[in-house]
């Protein structure tokens, strides 16, 4: 397995033609670098495809045109041959029309607008974030993806390619929205806080900036490449469904059947050590073992939670389990005021909270719920978890359930112990360590349900994940007196940051597979102030995508050259896996070797678990 990085302008190429023409630049995505160079260890990753170039049937199209003295027209390309070394673009239709088209109906929920291009039309697709349409100034062209096929559109001229690009954000902000895309419609939707969110081009990217001031100079910052280092199968045919990994001597894989222990070393995970079979209930309870939703270590990472989905992915309580006996030593419900209660999902205090030994609380979050569970009673006495057949209740210490409408969905602590919510409408709020009523900052929805967060150790950056993106926000202001704050710790008010947003190709999100939706996005992992994470990771069907965090943070990245809109990082590594991945996560930054800037990274599929070292590329 391997990875490369993505670049800016893949050219468009055909075989249409039967003269061959000078090559510009590769063809190839990123993902089809990392299949052809699948089982390779050397550095040679990148092979140069030479196929003729779109500029020069271009050039010679322009020729016919001006012998039939016809007028210069959009062109559509189609995208040949997958991840194959001889991949390449083919002229679909050499005089293409397009337009977007209104389809309004009586079904609130339908899209409004779609675009088609023709004739035919051969293209008709509602305009939404699915297309992962990436623009490409230099080349006046769009690609996009459509009905399991990559396309790219060819504008003529320089005034019409600025006239797509205008209506497509047009239609793409009316049909995530609902509203006209006019001032008062950005305003309904965005508030006067956020306006950096409604026009980013006018926004000021002086935190950015901020940001860029320790990066390392790119001329000077060695290659990397991804080496794998180790490869376990899960045992007795037993599949992995999630990675509970620990920052001292063990991990654990998460399956149907139970919980296999391994070895936590500077190249990764290796070794299978004990494996916990859990079959009932503590005490003879006969409760049945489900394959649980989430794992969290606590405890100086010798006990665990286990929480099993219930109706509609929601959980009514959690198993305790003591890793050092490979016992269930409880079964918590979830209770408030008498009455029982479910839980969405469950999560430690604060980033470093499972490493402490004596730790006995951990967050709670339902749809319209938030709060901290403590495993002692309201005396502050450990319970009687012995030979009961009760159940022992979890005493709400803190927390706010809310009367609706927050739609609450995933989310992750700080440091610190602050708390970042992502909710189903898109929306992410901060929650300060001492309050869970009212949150200090709430950033509005880019139109996508948040699937996933992660928070950076010191609250500075938040990562949300969707379906089709990555949005990374930027928590840092200055308050009236100049001193620099978090919006976790105060309100920012209009001092607030235009996101970045990390995307795949369009290509690429056709490669990943059927099951070609990101979960799971991460920053890498530390438990110590003063310290930076370095890179971001998330899952996409079958790859594992991982991108630089500076480089991201970066406003002069080759990337951001000519963007209009929010600005989108395209630049990434890929792992190459044969399955579906289930999970990607580094390991702890304790775990980094003399000879790699990062602890390793963590890939999980269903069958296997693979460990690789980003190195220095001697």
């Amino acid at each position: 397995m391997g990875g490369s990085h993505s670049r800016e302008d893949i050219d468009l190429t055909s075989s249409d033609e039967e003269e061959e023409y000078e090559d510009d630049y590769d063809a190839r995505s990123p993902i089809a670098e990392a299949a052809a160079s699948a089982g390779q260890r050397d550095d040679d990753l990148l092979r140069t495809a030479t196929p003729s170039s779109l500029e020069a049937i271009d050039a010679k199209l322009r020729s016919l045109d001006l012998k039939y003295q016809r007028p210069a027209s959009t062109k559509l390309y189609l995208h040949v041959g997958g991840a194959s070394p001889s991949a390449h673009w083919v002229p679909a239709e050499r005089r293409a029309t397009y337009a977007f088209v209104d389809k309004s109906s009586d079904d609130d929920s339908s899209p409004r607008w779609f675009l088609e291009v023709g004739p035919g039309p051969r293209v008709s697709v509602p305009v939404d974030s699915a297309l992962q349409l990436k623009m490409i100034p230099a080349q006046r062209r769009a690609d996009f993806a459509a009905s399991g096929s990559v396309w790219a559109l060819r504008l003529p001229t320089d005034a019409e390619f600025r006239r797509f690009r205008v209506e497509y954000e047009r239609c793409l902000f009316e049909n995530t929205y609902g509203v006209e895309s006019t001032d008062e419609g950005r305003k309904e939707v965005f508030g006067a806080d956020f306006a950096a969110w409604a026009r980013p081009a006018e926004a000021d990217d002086a935190v950015w900036a901020d940001a860029e001031e320790s990066l390392t100079p790119p001329a000077t910052a060695p290659a990397k490449d991804l080496l794998e280092e180790f490869e376990e199968e899960a045992g007795n045919g037993d599949s992995i469904q999630s990675l509970a990994l620990g920052a001292l001597d063990n991990s654990f894989l998460v399956g149907g059947a139970g919980i296999q222990v391994v070895k936590n070393f500077r190249h990764g995970l290796h070794g299978k050590g004990a494996s916990v079979r859990i079959s009932g209930g503590r005490g003879g309870s006969g409760s049945a073992y489900s394959t649980p939703k989430k794992a969290l270590l606590m405890r100086g990472e010798t006990n665990m939670l286990l929480m099993s989905p219930g109706e509609a992915l929601h959980s009514s309580g959690v198993h305790h389990l003591d890793i050092e006996t490979g016992k269930v030593v409880a079964e918590w419900r979830f209770e408030k005021d008498g009455v029982d209660i479910t839980m969405r999902d469950i999560a430690n205090d604060s980033k470093g909270a499972q490493l402490e030994p004596s730790g006995s609380t951990f967050l709670g979050l339902d749809d319209n719920r938030l709060c901290r569970w403590d495993m002692r009673d309201a005396r502050g006495r450990v319970q009687t978890i012995g030979s009961s057949s009760e159940s022992p209740v979890l005493n709400w210490s803190q927390g706010h359930q809310f009367s609706r409408g927050t739609n609450f969905n995933c989310f992750a602590s700080t440091g610190d112990g602050s708390v970042v919510v992502g909710s189903v409408d898109g929306k992410i709020r901060l929650y300060s360590k001492s309050s869970m009523r009212m949150a200090k900052t709430a950033f509005p929805g880019l139109g996508s349900p948040i699937t996933h967060v992660d928070v950076t150790y010191d609250g500075k950056w938040i990562l949300g994940t969707t379906d089709t993106y990555l949005i990374l926000i930027c928590t840092i202001f200055k308050d009236k007196d100049g001193k620099e704050k978090t919006g976790f710790s105060g309100r920012m008010g209009n001092r607030i940051a235009a996101p970045r947003l990390l995307k795949l190709t369009p290509l690429d999100s056709i490669l990943a597979g059927t099951d070609n939706k990101f979960h799971g996005g991460q920053f890498s992992w530390v438990t110590e102030n003063g310290k930076q994470e370095k890179h971001l990771v998330a899952t996409v069907g079958k790859f594992s995508v991982i991108w630089n965090f500076q480089q991201v943070k970066d406003s002069n990245h080759e990337c951001y050259r000519d963007q209009q809109g929010l600005k989108s990082c395209y630049c990434y590594k890929v792992v190459l896996k044969d399955e579906s991945i289930v999970d990607s996560r580094f390991m702890h930054e304790k775990f980094a070797s003399s000879d790699s800037p990062e602890a390793p990274l963590v890939v999980a599929t269903p069958l296997k678990v693979s460990s690789f070292s980003i190195a220095n590329r001697r």
